[in-house]
């Protein structure tokens, strides 16, 4: 039987199309590397399962940690959101570096969580940092109970015993919904997704909570559900403009990848970004940026997430007793670009509540 091969940074340069510097680099958190550099690397490192050696201090070689990149079904951790993770790991292979522990990327995708849980058992691991985007309840409770030190980013539960780093999703939705406030708009819409997530329930809850707090009301017509793929939320409005939906003044979209797919079908039927509809995004995605018009959105540092999982991780693993749970929210900045500035440029126009009318395309 062949003896599996070792894998090197030179393995990882090759399959990421870089020079072994460039993955050295990365790995170790330093140099002015591009997003979408990084993310090519990083996303090679999780689906070749690379462990790197570990580093050392004085005579002592550091403990180990273990990141685990779950994803179950794909509607949310998927390549259109490489770049998002690769700041999560950025944030976590800086601190972890700083703290003399070697970071372990592992990829998981479309496993049941019982294979995931049966990869950590007996592990030579000092702890785990779990995404837990597309996790549920059921599948933190089986993971926790495993009794590794663990901690879990980008989704948050209330009443789980257990660590969690994620974003403050109803300070940022307030933003969002503030904005458009100030901008004269009285017929906000929302625009979902059915694809089931915590960090989509908590957006949906703040939203309507936002809503009562700002004095404004909610059309039930104007909060519209999409597939949150960007595939799947383009051809899901698509299907709502043919069906003759009446659009609120402007939209706040779950995340950056469902509003790149609502835009993309508004604009088929002739719906002007942001002369007739506005829309503000959730994520910051490097083609929020360079899209037509640029989105507005909001952004939460990925790195600070990812730095703070291993901060309260190391403080579970060097813990002489057990440690009560920690539950972090990282605030969030809105991100100012083109795709909602009408209502500030026009004295006129939809802020007088003139609906759009979509035109059926030619197919």
């Amino acid at each position: 039987m062949k003896e599996k091969k070792t894998l090197t940074i030179r393995d990882i340069a090759d399959a990421a199309g870089v020079s072994p510097a460039t993955v050295s680099l990365v790995l170790n958190g330093k140099g002015d590397i591009s997003g979408v550099t990084r993310a090519r690397v990083l996303e090679a490192v999780a689906n070749l399962n690379y462990v790197p050696r570990a580093t050392k201090s004085s005579s002592e070689p550091g403990e180990t940690l273990r990141f685990l990149k779950i994803a179950k079904h794909g509607h949310t951790v998927n390549r259109d959101h490489s770049v998002f993770i690769s700041d999560y790991i950025d944030g976590m292979s800086a601190e972890a570096t700083r703290r003399n522990y070697t970071l372990e990327v592992v990829s998981f995708e479309g496993q049941p969580i019982s294979s995931v849980a049966e990869s950590l058992a007996g592990a030579p691991i000092s702890g785990v940092i779990a995404l837990g985007t597309e996790l549920t309840e059921a599948d933190i409770r089986l993971i926790q109970g495993l009794g590794l030190p663990t901690v879990f980013i980008d989704t948050f539960y209330d009443v789980i015993d257990a660590n969690f780093v994620d974003m403050n999703n109803e300070d940022a939705v307030y933003k969002v919904l503030s904005r458009f406030q100030r901008q004269g708009f009285k017929r906000i819409g929302f625009v979902a997704s059915h694809v089931d997530t915590t960090n989509f329930r908590l957006r949906r809850d703040a939203f309507f909570k936002n809503m009562a707090r700002l004095g404004l009301k909610p059309r039930e017509e104007d909060v519209i559900s999409v597939e949150s793929t960007y595939d799947g939320a383009y051809a899901d409005t698509r299907a709502l403009l043919r069906s003759g939906i009446e659009l609120a003044e402007c939209y706040f979209c779950t995340n950056d990848i469902i509003a790149y797919g609502f835009i993309r079908a508004l604009k088929e039927f002739g719906v002007r970004i942001p002369d007739d509809v506005s829309v503000i995004g959730f994520d910051n995605l490097p083609q929020s940026a360079t899209m037509e018009p640029s989105l507005t959105t909001i952004e939460v540092s990925k790195r600070k997430i990812g730095y703070l999982a291993v901060t309260v991780l190391d403080d579970l693993i060097n813990a002489s007793e057990p440690q009560p749970s920690v539950k972090i929210l990282v605030g969030a900045d809105l991100v100012v670009r083109a795709s909602d500035s009408r209502a500030e440029t026009q004295p006129t126009g939809r802020r007088s509540g003139k609906t759009a009318t979509a035109k059926l395309p030619a197919d």
